[in-house]
């Protein structure tokens, strides 16, 4: 059978791609990279370990030994852990980081998978074994958007559009045309809360992929916890980038929708 590494962040879907790699055949070699990884992950893979994320020479070694040929990212690892003192890098780490023209996401995610390239294993698309959780266009809720709530998804996507093309982040919250919050360092779930405290409650929250998107890396996602984040900021809409945005926990997430009254939409991009 054909080896797949790994390489896990926080959140449902590093458990539903091992699932679904096992499920087509695949051995998995999972690396928890971070603090609190689900549990259930090291009950479907093959293989699993848990090395820091900073641990660069650790993983790569661990990955040639598994005989991994082939990889996969996927899961949350906020960019702030590599700059915030919590996790120790290492010599090899240090020297990625020094030889990047800046620390922007795609800047250091394309400088990992030269490394791993440099050890003969190729980065795979994280959507490839799970397309089924990108949504088509539609309303997936009970309730539809309102006129206002529509034109404020039209005009957050659009937005979203904007800060993902130099590479800022995938998630602004609008509130009758005005932008409340930019997603950056801290994350979608810290965006939308405060978007919805400087908007007061009442804001709509948008998700898209980035223009010219590299789908084996942070490719979007939206689940039961960006649900219980807007309902913490009072949000009432949720649009979402059709076929390109991953929609996780899809019963979970929709269920706290219908039950709170919020309206997720799946727009195209139509530009």
């Amino acid at each position: 059978m054909k080896t797949i590494g790994l390489l896990a962040g926080i959140g449902r879907l590093p458990v539903d791609f091992a699932r679904a790699a096992r499920g087509m055949g695949f051995t998995v070699v999972a690396i928890g990279l971070v603090p609190g990884i689900d549990e259930n992950l090291k009950h479907v893979v093959d293989k699993y370990v848990s090395i820091s994320i900073g641990e660069l020479d650790k993983i790569l070694k661990t990955l040639v030994e598994s005989q991994v040929a082939e990889v996969t990212m996927i899961g949350k690892v906020t960019k702030e852990l590599m700059f915030d003192g919590s996790v120790n890098l290492d010599a090899r780490c240090l020297r990625l980081l020094a030889s990047l023209p800046n620390h922007n996401d795609d800047t250091i995610m394309l400088g990992f998978v030269r490394e791993l390239a440099a050890e003969n294993i190729r980065v795979m698309d994280q959507t490839v074994l799970i397309r089924t959780f990108m949504p088509a266009p539609g309303v997936l809720t009970v309730r539809q958007p309102t006129e206002q709530e529509l034109a404020d998804m039209k005009y957050g996507f659009r937005m979203a559009k904007q800060i993902g093309d130099i590479d800022i982040g995938q998630t602004v919250v609008v509130k009758n045309g005005a932008v409340m919050a930019v997603e950056a360092i801290e994350g979608t779930d810290a965006c939308i809360r405060r978007g919805g405290q400087l908007g007061r409650g009442s804001v709509v929250v948008a998700k898209v992929a980035k223009p010219n998107q590299d789908m084996r890396f942070d490719v979007p996602s939206v689940g039961a916890r960006t649900l219980q984040a807007m309902v913490d900021a009072g949000a009432t809409a949720l649009v979402i980038e059709a076929g390109t945005t991953l929609l996780v926990e899809k019963e979970e997430a929709l269920k706290i929708a219908n039950e709170n009254g919020i309206a997720i939409v799946s727009m195209p991009d139509e530009e």
